[in-house]
């Protein structure tokens, strides 16, 4: 199958999964209880209750719920946020912004150093330095990141006040317009360096405390990878014609090796999403994993719906990505039939 008309089947199949999984996970948020606390406060008499499920449609049966719920979705109500005391979709954009910010700035950090060094143990198995980078890379995979993380608060604010936590100075945060969210594209955007330094300074340990684990992970894998792609024949062959080990590793092997680590990156900035949560409690970054923590200890239903619909969309996503990407890189590949 051509990848065009494999997106394209995909794509057409991505809102039955997404209906689905809205589903799933309203009937499975119900469960817990009625949100109707969220939006009541001691002063109410029982008759202000009534008023109260009646207006949010609570005091129907779950199907009739879901039906009004998804109602609201398409025309882009995504209802109310207790803990932020704002509408959903006011404040989604960005705590959005803000997580993705920290998980680009991860996944940057965990793709560029975890190709870097899988390529050069494998490249150098059995030696020194192969040891030290899987020593690296085993207490990557295994350390916890609260744990991680809390060492790097120590350490790096604490002790040594090399970088801040939050997000950024107000002052210099308030200082420009925000029209992306991206605090590092806005202050591009508006030429002020010193919010652009802000942003980087503030990204360093969270981004690296999340990356860090992913860093481990793809470097494991494109580590076995490369190894086997240098015993394979062609190998051989390309030193046997008269090119250099550099050419033959960084031409050939590597291009293969990069094959299965893909579909580990790809699975990787998923959990990175995830791994968020931990990351934003800990060094104070205003996204969505702080936010759905917050939802969680309050029973606010409508932010939990929210954030778990957009992970599970962009799992969807990403999923695709990492497939199209498989196949552009390994032509022998067969898209779905």
């Amino acid at each position: 199958m051509q990848i065009k008309d494999y997106i394209i089947r995909r794509l057409m199949i991505l809102p039955i999964l997404i209906l689905g999984t809205s589903i799933i996970v309203f009937a499975l948020t119900r469960i817990g209880g009625s949100p109707i606390g969220i939006y009541l406060s001691h002063e109410m008499n029982p008759a202000e209750v009534q008023e109260m499920k009646e207006r949010f449609h609570l005091d129907k049966p779950v199907p009739v719920q879901y039906f009004y719920w998804i109602k609201g979705v398409f025309r882009g109500d995504l209802g109310w946020s207790g803990v932020a005391s704002a509408p959903v979709v006011d404040v989604f954009p960005k705590k959005f912004a803000a997580t993705m910010e920290l998980a680009i700035a991860a996944g940057i950090v965990a793709v560029s150093l975890g190709i870097a060094m899988g390529t050069f143990a494998g490249a150098r198995r059995n030696k020194l330095s192969d040891h030290i980078i899987r020593v690296v890379s085993v207490s990557g995979a295994s350390m916890p990141l609260f744990w991680f993380s809390i060492l790097l608060l120590i350490v790096f604010w604490v002790w040594l006040d090399w970088f801040p936590i939050g997000r950024s100075d107000p002052n210099l945060f308030e200082a420009i317009a925000h029209p992306t969210g991206f605090y590092t594209i806005d202050a591009i955007f508006a030429g002020n360096f010193a919010a652009f330094k802000d942003a980087i300074w503030h990204l360093v340990m969270p981004a690296v405390a999340l990356g860090y684990g992913a860093t481990a992970i793809i470097a494991r894998m494109m580590r076995s990878s490369l190894i086997e792609e240098l015993q394979e024949d062609y190998v051989d062959a390309a030193k046997a014609k008269g090119l250099a080990e550099n050419v033959v590793l960084k031409k050939h092997a590597r291009r293969n090796a990069l094959v299965p680590t893909v579909t580990v990156i790809g699975l990787t900035f998923g959990f990175l999403l995830q791994g968020t949560v931990v990351a934003e409690i800990i060094f104070r970054w205003p996204g969505l994993g702080r936010w759905m923590a917050a939802a969680v200890l309050r029973g606010d239903q409508a932010t939990i719906m929210t954030y778990v619909m957009f992970t599970s969309i962009l799992f969807l996503i990403v999923n695709l990505v990492v497939d199209v990407v498989y196949a552009n890189l390994d032509r022998r590949v067969e898209l779905g039939d």
